[in-house]
């Protein structure tokens, strides 16, 4: 956008306080490179393009503003004499091409003094040479340091990630081996004692009627009901009973085995009608005793292995290993992924309620990049409780609102004080004791979900109820288009 071109006088120039230390050559040369034009109410430029110029106000009235997902929102309004905006920092020798990190508007006629951005670059190097190194030195530092700590930060979720998922697997895992040990015992009893039995051709019919008993029992111990611990009591009581009438040793031992395997003294007397002998009776007993346990350790084996599974599953979801990092996603799947990573870290004194909206669409997205935002909305949801006394509930809510995705995660800590609210999307700011934080986690987050997917991402807080919310659009553009780091944050008028 241009406007009307205008006189340069030098005296007016001299009075803005970017210039007032300038010589009366500097002033003229300044006036023979740039030019002063008068602007309609209007947009001044734009977010994104090339930033070909530099304005500073001579007298009027700008209005900044920055796009936030769909919405241009309004950083800064003023009437003072001097702001500057546009080309800031064209004399930085990054070698990146320079665009307008914001939108530019004026509500009444203003004057800008303007100035093409390679000669605002020429004139500081020639004019302020320390000057430029040392603001050079502390863009591209803070560029890097900001690169350094945000990979510091991504190693630190990935540590507590590790060591909550390592903690996870172990105790499936213990639990597998454990039951395998048991298993290999029981299974070494039974070939004994249906060894013994074999051994006297006389009990080769009851031999038959014991295998037989076997396999009804086990199809019978797969079905077992689920009892209340005062309905398993009752019962094991009964069996203990039918187990000591009929010459059963240690009958108080093997009732509750039976109970959990489903048998009940029906059964027990079909056992009995089967073997008329008491001697075989005690042996088929015993022996259906290492059946039930048998298939008892085998059902925690699979479900120690299936819990397992589930796990590297929802590694491989968190991660997205073997994936497109831009796809079509389904965000409850990325948020189970997460919490169940998680899980270690939250731990049982956080209550956790998926308050879910099956209905919302699949959104094209990062996974990758929303498993990271949901890992730093989490986990300072969770640090929120616990510096309350660790207990309260975390609740995840999706829904669709006004054509975006809605993820909130609400907890029920202390709140964010309302003087501190503004500045904790800020880079470095944190809340956290010295070593526990380093304030990028909500930085990224925000970069993540307006930069990237050209959301947004709001807190709402008083105490016991903090919302942190975020919105995404339920298309978006292609991600050929979209640049690989987030950009600069928006710079102010100064």
């Amino acid at each position: 956008m241009s406007g009307r071109p205008m006189p340069c006088d030098a005296a007016e120039i001299s009075s803005l306080f970017l210039f007032e230390k300038l010589s009366a050559e500097q002033l003229g040369r300044l006036c023979g490179a740039g030019r002063v034009e008068l602007f309609d109410p209007g947009p001044v430029f734009t977010e994104g393009d090339p930033a070909t110029c530099f304005y500073v106000m001579i007298e009027g009235t700008v209005v900044m503003s920055r796009r936030v997902g769909g919405d241009d929102v309004e950083v800064s309004r003023t009437s003072q004499q001097g702001v500057y905006a546009g080309a800031v920092r064209a004399y930085v020798g990054d070698g990146k091409p320079q665009r307008y990190m914001n939108s530019l508007r004026v509500t009444e006629p203003t004057r800008f003094f303007v100035l093409p951005a390679e000669s605002f670059a020429s004139f500081m190097h020639e004019w302020f040479p320390m000057a430029v190194h040392l603001l050079e030195g502390l863009f591209l530092g803070t560029q890097t340091f900001q690169q350094a700590i945000g990979q510091r930060e991504r190693l630190l979720a990935l540590g507590s990630l590790s060591a909550g998922l390592t903690h996870e697997l172990n105790n499936p895992a213990a639990a597998a081996v454990r039951a395998t040990s048991s298993l290999r015992d029981r299974a070494a009893h039974m070939r004994n004692k249906l060894s013994a039995i074999a051994s006297d051709p006389h009990h080769s019919d009851a031999l038959k009627t014991l295998v037989d008993l076997q396999e009804r029992t086990a199809e019978r111990v797969s079905k077992a009901p689920v009892l209340s611990p005062l309905e398993a009591s009752d019962r094991e009581d009964e069996l203990a009973d039918w187990l000591d009438d009929h010459g059963i040793q240690n009958g108080w031992q093997i009732a509750p085995t039976f109970v959990q395997g489903g048998l009940d003294v029906d059964w027990l007397e079909q056992i009995a009608a089967a073997v008329d002998e008491q001697e075989i009776l005690q042996s088929a007993i015993e022996c259906l005793t290492y059946t039930v346990e048998t298939e008892l350790l085998m059902s925690e084996i699979e479900d120690s292995t299936t819990r397992i599974s589930h796990l590297v599953d929802a590694a491989k979801q968190y991660s997205q290993l073997d994936r497109a990092p831009y796809q079509v996603a389904d965000v409850h799947e990325l948020l189970d992924s997460t919490l169940l990573m998680l899980s270690g870290k939250i731990g049982p004194q956080v209550k956790v309620v998926k308050d879910y909206d099956r209905s919302v669409p699949r959104i094209p997205a990062y996974p990758a990049e929303l498993n990271q935002v949901w890992t730093n909305l989490i986990d300072n949801a969770v640090s929120a409780i616990n510096s309350a006394g660790g207990e309260g509930t975390l609740t995840v809510q999706t829904a669709v609102v006004h054509d975006r995705l809605l993820v909130e995660f609400r907890d029920t800590g202390p709140g964010v004080p309302a003087e501190i609210r503004s500045r904790i999307f800020d880079p470095f700011f944190t809340t956290k004791p010295v070593g526990e934080g380093t304030g990028l986690g909500l930085d990224i987050s925000w970069r993540i979900v307006v930069n990237k997917h050209h959301g947004d991402l709001k807190v709402e807080s008083v105490p016991g109820d903090t919302r942190f919310q975020v919105l995404l659009p339920l298309t978006a553009p292609d991600p050929d288009t979209e640049p690989d780091t987030a950009p600069e944050p928006a710079q102010e008028p100064s």
